[in-house]
């Protein structure tokens, strides 16, 4: 589905994406158990975001991009599994930019 401007063009729909944080690989910023809610993505760097990593959703701070890929790591880096383990992922891996809670 694409939605029309007010310009006249056409553009994609953002549609919101709501999670519940795993584990404790955002603390202090997220606590386990936490909703966030995001948005379709917007790739700013020190956003949080959703990701995919080997089917497996995940919620992370993104921290550098290079072309077509992204650094993302948890705010806790004893207890998270992040780009500094797996390395650069692909944009198209992102679900969301987390706009709730704001302030993040």
């Amino acid at each position: 589905m694409k939605l029309q401007t007010s310009s006249g063009r056409l553009k994609k729909p953002r549609l919101l994406v709501v999670r519940r944080v795993v584990g404790s690989s955002m603390l202090p910023t997220l606590k386990p158990g936490q909703i966030v809610i995001g948005i379709r993505p917007r790739i700013i760097e020190g956003r949080l975001v959703i990701a995919v990593h080997k089917d497996k959703e995940i919620v992370k701070r993104l921290t550098k991009i290079d072309g077509n890929k992204i650094y993302i790591i948890g705010d806790n880096p004893d207890q998270s599994s992040d780009s500094r383990n797996f390395g650069w992922i692909n944009k198209n891996q992102l679900l969301a930019s987390v706009i709730w809670p704001r302030n993040l």
